[in-house]
């Protein structure tokens, strides 16, 4: 992790411990500590620090946290690690884990023994819940947006926490504090500024440049591709489109999809002039 990620503390293994993958929707690959990359499949078990759940495009996933803790959403093109599943001597379960890219969403029950913790790891900073329903996107730099829509989520980074409390939002970047709460818009609108095809095309591929904004913590993807957004959500591309014999220009299509850090998805077919 990242500086000033705080490390769940050490705890006495009391137990198993696991998380269910209860659904799989599209290419999605299982990666078992020490082990060999596979398909993931209905009743796999992540329950070793180190396991992976990787989803391509067009993919997601459902995992449940056992004794009915609650569940978590990972979305298209995320990848999601096991940092930590344990049991404290008196009884509390350990729970985080690492996204490193792509959007996750919990949905947790509210916890009522004191050492019970449940954290989202980015490269950014983390956060940590009691019971709460909330979502996390982790753009290919790092950033990180935090969104709660019920209970409270204490974001911490740089040794500093912000309380995200429903209906709010936060943004993260690393090396640094989380910016202060701002009232959540969980908004997937894209706004293009400009798209045209460049003038040093060639017959094989075709150039565009896509320009515009949506909300920064959203997550942008062009023609399958995450891409960075700025620290006000704008973005700037050069996107290559590879030609098919015979189309026209005028046929050239851009596949952009945005997703919110609570998983609100809108798909957007752009047609190059």
């Amino acid at each position: 992790m990242g500086s000033g990620i705080t490390q769940t503390k050490p705890v006495t293994l009391q137990g198993n411990r696991w998380l269910t993958i209860e659904q799989v929707t599209g290419q999605v690959n299982f990666t078992p500590y020490q082990g060999t990359r596979r398909p993931a499949r209905r009743g796999d078990r992540l329950s070793v620090v180190g396991d992976v759940l990787e989803t391509n495009a067009d993919a997601a996933a459902r995992l449940t946290i056992d004794q009915q803790t609650g569940f978590v959403a990972i979305a298209e093109n995320s990848r999601v690690q096991v940092q930590a599943l344990s049991i404290t001597p008196n009884g509390g379960r350990i729970t985080a884990l690492n996204v490193s890219r792509g959007q996750v969403r919990l949905r947790i029950r509210p916890l009522t023994n004191p050492e019970t913790e449940i954290e989202i790891h980015t490269p950014a900073g983390v956060s940590g819940v009691r019971g709460t329903d909330f979502g996390v996107t982790v753009q290919p730099d790092g950033q990180t947006g935090v969104a709660t829509l019920e209970g409270s989520v204490a974001v911490s980074a740089e040794m500093q926490t912000v309380a995200v409390n429903a209906e709010m939002q936060t943004s993260v970047y690393p090396g640094e504090a989380p910016e202060p709460p701002e009232p959540l818009r969980n908004d997937p609108t894209l706004f293009v500024e400009r798209l045209v095809k460049l003038p040093n095309s060639t017959t094989e591929t075709s150039l565009v440049r896509l320009t515009g904004y949506t909300d920064k913590v959203n997550l942008l993807k062009v023609n399958d591709d995450l891409k960075r957004l700025s620290r006000t959500g704008r973005f700037d591309l050069v996107v290559p489109i590879f030609n098919s014999p015979g189309s026209e220009p005028g046929q050239l299509r851009i596949l952009a999809t945005v997703i919110t850090p609570l998983g609100t998805e809108q798909r957007y077919d752009l047609v190059v002039p």
